[in-house]
This record gives structure tokens, sequence and C-alpha cells, in this order.
């Protein structure tokens, strides 16, 4: 790793530490229902309007009902939209509906904030689908994160409650108002920050438009191969019954146009990752300069990053939220730092073949932003659950590609997602402290709560949920007709392309290895079921966490307490999502990209 990449990594923590800093008090302020007077006015008529009282506060089961059926709901409305979009207007291209399979895997994908795509996006989903199904749930998605990031902090902050209130059960304690989270998470966030993101984008050359895609003259003629067809003007059979090709030459292209930088925007900040366009954030209408490069990457880490700072406010010491958030950097500078290194390093086979070197490994990069931003880039998207991709990771190196996967197998608390990176990083913490506890032989306690068999429980569910998933998904896949039929290459590498779909799928991401011809029947079904169960099998036994941290007092710290604020613990944290959140997975890593690696450079 060079000194221009050290140089562009540290660039870029110092920048998002600068922006992430002001944004954590906004977010704390927002968690604890610290909103100005003339917030909560303009919110007032659109909690009339839904029948939502703000104040009232939810139990677990409240607060995951809510958020369950809010979500099914728009699962069914994303599912029916693509169905129709054939007969809806704002379709200049005239896209047809989206088949039954690849709505039913997209619609999941949007809500549970994976943003799988296994289609492309400019050929399949017109304009109205695009804004009015797909950016919804960008937002209303991250939101969903968020708040349950948010209720985690509430149980951990709260002094212990003797009952609910009216409408709630006695035994629960109260994380807030899902409702109330959702509007102002959306409304005072989300949109603020995207409205002037789309802007700075749209001045550095995204489009943003509703215009027919352009037919346009190219400087030379493209040749390229057609169907021969007969005087008849049927396609003319070899003997073999195959068509036969002629090639054709033409000096037009048709250029996709769209409402980009507005999905853009909340693609990035709500670590979303979905392409408007098939080649994503490679695409030029996407990310045209080095600029919204940078940018984009900043965007991606903005909110999960000041939700550090906003845990460390709200819990009443900020000292923690420092501690959360010095683990996961310390993470991500490592596999920065391993990506950069083993891409730097290039190709053994093509350096014997006399290739220089010292240009590393180039194959699946944009030449535009070079192998130290496009390492960094890869690190941020499988870091947080975002997906968003500037180079085809199915072209990175071995080592590059193993740091990816992990990135996603550690259940993404690097950063993370918004709000699930948080939450996410925190269950770790829970299970940390109860390790810690069995070693020096006390009663665990995080925060001032006691950490007890129930809780526990349901660490060991978060925590075991993506790992089942993924594994069983693998399983299957590799052992399945129809999911062996959809691997391009075959050996080490296909196996990989397979691991990391499902990882992907479970852990939320959305990137993709490329390679594996996942639009089937087969796997939009096995990696929809994997993105749901992924998504809410981990946000149910958080919120039920929440829940019974909320009802417990918190102890006075004593001589006995374990501090979780330095450097002990940090160091604790980190080998805890190590350990626990890697060791799973060791096996079938050594089967894909280890074992390429080891092959590559024999």
């Amino acid at each position: 790793m060079d000194g221009s990449a050290w140089g562009l990594l540290a660039l870029f923590l110092a920048v998002l530490g600068v922006l992430a800093w002001p944004l954590g008090r906004m977010l704390a302020a927002m968690c604890d229902g610290n909103l100005p007077r003339w917030m909560q006015r303009v919110e007032a008529p659109l909690y009339r309007l839904a029948g939502v009282q703000p104040e009232r506060s939810m139990g677990w089961r409240g607060y995951a009902l809510s958020l369950l059926a809010f979500n099914a709901i728009g699962a069914l409305a994303l599912y029916a939209l693509q169905r129709l979009q054939g007969l809806l207007p704002l379709n200049p291209a005239v896209l047809p509906g989206v088949s039954p399979d690849s709505a039913f895997n997209t619609a999941v994908s949007f809500v549970t904030n994976t943003n799988w795509q296994g289609y492309a996006g400019e050929s399949t989903m017109s304009y109205l689908t695009q804004m009015l199904g797909l950016t919804v749930q960008n937002f209303v998605s991250a939101a969903t994160g968020i708040a349950v990031a948010f209720a985690l902090i509430r149980g951990f902050a709260s002094r212990g409650q003797a009952k609910a209130e009216k409408g709630a059960p006695a035994a629960e304690g109260l994380l807030g108002n899902f409702w109330a989270d959702l509007v102002r998470i959306t409304l005072w966030v989300l949109l603020p920050l995207s409205f002037v993101f789309a802007i700075f984008l749209v001045g550095q050359g995204v489009i943003q438009n509703f215009d027919r895609y352009a037919e346009v003259r190219t400087v030379e003629a493209i040749t390229y191969s057609q169907p021969k067809a007969g005087a008849d003007g049927q396609p003319v059979l070899d003997t073999k019954g195959q068509p036969v090709t002629e090639e054709a030459r033409t000096q037009t292209q048709t250029l996709a146009m769209g409402p980009v930088a507005s999905q853009e925007a909340i693609k990035m900040l709500g670590t979303n990752g979905g392409g408007f366009f098939n080649a994503n954030s490679a695409h030029p209408y996407e990310n045209p300069t080095p600029w919204s490069n940078f940018a984009q990457m900043l965007s991606i880490f903005l909110i999960p990053a000041a939700l550090c700072f906003a845990f460390g406010r709200v819990v009443g010491d900020v000292r923690q939220g420092w501690a959360i958030l010095a683990a996961m950097t310390v993470l991500f500078v490592a596999a920065v730092a391993v990506t950069t290194w083993a891409e730097q390093a290039g190709n053994p086979l093509l350096t014997a073949l006399g290739v220089d070197p010292s240009a590393g490994n180039l194959e699946g990069k944009d030449l535009r932003f070079g192998i130290a931003a496009s390492s960094l880039f890869a690190v941020v998207t499988t870091a947080a659950s975002c997906g968003a991709v500037i180079a085809m990771h199915d072209s990175l190196t071995p080592v590059g590609g193993l740091v990816t996967l992990v990135m996603m197998q550690l259940g993404e608390v690097v950063f993370g997602g918004v709000g699930s990176g948080l939450y996410g990083m925190l269950v770790f913490a829970v299970l940390a402290v109860f390790i810690a506890g069995l070693m020096i032989g006390r009663t665990p306690e995080y925060l001032g709560k006691k950490i007890e068999v129930h809780e526990m429980k349901l660490t060991s569910i978060a925590i075991l949920v993506t790992p089942l998933l993924v594994l069983l998904g693998t399983a299957v896949a590799v052992s399945a007709a129809a999911g062996k039929a959809g691997i391009a290459n075959p050996g080490a590498h296909g196996f990989s392309e397979i691991l990391y779909a499902f990882s992907s799928a479970a852990n939320n991401n959305g990137s993709a290895f490329a390679g594996l011809s996942a639009n089937t029947p087969f796997y939009n079904a096995m990696l929809g079921l994997a993105m749901w169960l992924g998504r809410f099998g981990v946000i149910v036994p958080v919120l039920a966490i929440a829940g019974s941290l909320a009802r417990k007092p918190r102890l006075a710290v004593t001589s006995g307490t374990l501090p979780t604020h330095g450097p002990l613990f940090v160091v604790l944290l980190i080998g805890t999502v190590l350990l626990v959140g890697l060791l799973n997975y060791v096996p079938a890593l050594a089967l894909g990209p280890v074992v390429e690696h080891l092959m590559l450079w024999k």
C-alpha cells in the first residue's frame, strides 16, 4: 500500500469525522425527542392524517409489529408496481412489466435495504418504478434501520420502568414510537441530506431528467453480430439448427436518461446501493468525477459514523460512542490496507506474460479512479450494507475478494448500514461483556444494565441467523442443478461467486461478485428468502433485547465494573467480532478465495 493510498484513506477518515460529529448531535436530539417546536408543528398534520399519537411510546412487541407490518405492505406495493409498470405512465422506453420472480426478489431486496439487483436498471425499470417504488423504499428502509438503532439506544439509556403506558404490556420497557421515529428520520435527516447531496451530484455531472432515451451518433461505427435473415424474413439456420449470425455496423447508440441524481443521493446516504444503471456507480452518469466518487464514499459512512456519536450522547457517556467507533475504524483500516496491498501486488500469471507488475491488478477497474480508490470503495461498500460498486468485484484478486466477503460476513458491523451497523456492533458488545464476565467471575453488565440469560439467548439468535442463512443457502445452491446452472466460472472461483451472493443477500449488502447468472427463478426465490430473514430475523431479537434492557434499572459503577470505554474493551470487542463473527465461515472461505489464492501464487 503506497503513500498515495494511505493519504487517500487518511483524508477520507478525517473528513468523515468532521462531518459526522455535528450530525451525531442532531441524531442524539432526535433520539431523545428534543426537537425544536417548529419541527413539531410541521410534523403534527402528518400524524393527524395517519392517526398516530407520537407521544405514545411502544413496548418492543408493538414496535416490532408496526415495523413488520409497514415493511410487508411496502413489499406488496413495490411488487405490484413492477408487475403493472407496462400499463403505467413515466415509461418512455415502453418497458414491460417485470417477471414475477424478479419482481418478488426486487421488492424484498429494496424493502430490506439490500438492493440486490438481478436485472439491468435502464432496460428493466421505468422512471415511475425507479422513483415511486425503488427510491421511496430507499428512504423508508434506511429510516427503519435507524429507528431500530434508536430503540436499542433507548433501551440502554433507560433508567428502568415499572410498567408500560396504557396499551403496552406491563412487562415491557418502552422504546419510543415507531411511526414517529420513521417520520422524523425521513423528514429531518434523510430528505434534507439527500436534497443537498443530489444538488452537488448534479453540479458534478450526474443527470436528472425525464427525457426519452437519446439516440446519438458515434464517432466511429460500431460493429456487432446479429442473426442472419433469409428471403422470407426468418432466421437462417446452420446444419446443427443453430441461428447463423452476420456482422452489422451502425453509427448510432442509445443512451439511457432518467432522474438519476435524486436516486443516487439516497442510494448512498441510506446505504442502499441499487444502481439506476446496470454499471452502478461505475457509470459516468451516476459517478462522473473523482470528487463525486469521494463524496459518495463519504456519504455511505456518514450516518453510521454519526450514530456512534449519537449513541454516546444519549447514554450519557460520549466515551462509549468513541469506543464503538474506534473498534469499527481499526477493523476498517486493516481491511483497506490488505485489499489495497493485494490489488497493487497484481496477478503473477500476467507478470509471467510480460505485464509490468507495478501496474497492479487493473482488471475490472475504472481507470478514472485507479486501484487505491477502487479498493477503498470496495471495502467501504461491503463494510456498510450499501452494495454500490465502482469496480468488478469478480475481478479482484483472491485476497481482495476475501476481504470484501469477510466485511459482509462479520455482520456488516464495521460502520455497517444506517442503523444496522450500530445495533449489530452493540449486539457484539453485549456478547463481549458477557465473555469478560465469565473470565473474571462477575455478573456481566454493559452501561449499567445486567446481561442475563434472556439477553444472551436473544444475542445468540441475532448473531447466528445470518451465518445459518449464508451457509445453508450456499450448500443448497452448489448441490441443486438449478444453482449450479448459474455458475460461469468452474472451481473455487465459482464457489466464491455463490458464497458471495448469499453473504450479500443475508447480510443485506446487495453487491454482487458477478459472473453468477442469478436472475433465475431459483436464485430470485432463494436470495429473496435470505434477504427477508437476514433483515427481520435480526431486527426482532434486537428489539426484544432493547425491550428487556429498557425495563431494567441502571446500576451504579463500582470497582468491579468492567470499563467499556477504554482500549482494553476496544480490543476485546474487536476480538469478539473476529472470533465469533468470522469462525462460522472459515471452512467456506477455505474452499473459495483461500484455495484460489494458493493456486494463483503456487
